[in-house]
């Protein structure tokens, strides 16, 4: 299963952690752990392309943390919006045997 977990500090995100593999399918044909990693690169990509928002990045094979260092622009905003979104759908689709998605708010 594939576990992604969204930081927020009194509504706006902090970061996300996603770890795991859906196992929905073989090898190379898993289309839940390909749907996911589209959507969580994309976003890293699309905050380094398209923003200023400054954030560190952790990735190891099945897993990726992103911490903002500062509060996000309207851009940063809404591609975390985005991500959650196609997240959660996924989820809804698929199940959450494959993906769970936690938002939970830090202090």
């Amino acid at each position: 299963m594939i576990t992604v977990t969204v930081d927020k500090e009194k509504g706006a995100y902090r970061g996300f952690c996603s770890k795991g593999h859906a196992g929905s399918g073989r090898y190379g044909q898993d289309i839940v752990c390909a749907a996911v990693s589209v959507l969580v690169i994309n976003t890293v990509n699309s905050l380094e392309a398209f923003t200023e928002d400054d954030f560190s990045l952790e990735e190891e094979d099945g897993f990726v943390r992103l911490s903002f260092k500062e509060s996000l622009s309207g851009g940063g905003q809404l591609l975390m919006d985005s991500l959650v979104l196609g997240l959660t759908q996924i989820a809804q689709d698929y199940g959450k045997k494959y993906l769970q998605v936690n938002v939970r708010e830090v202090f």
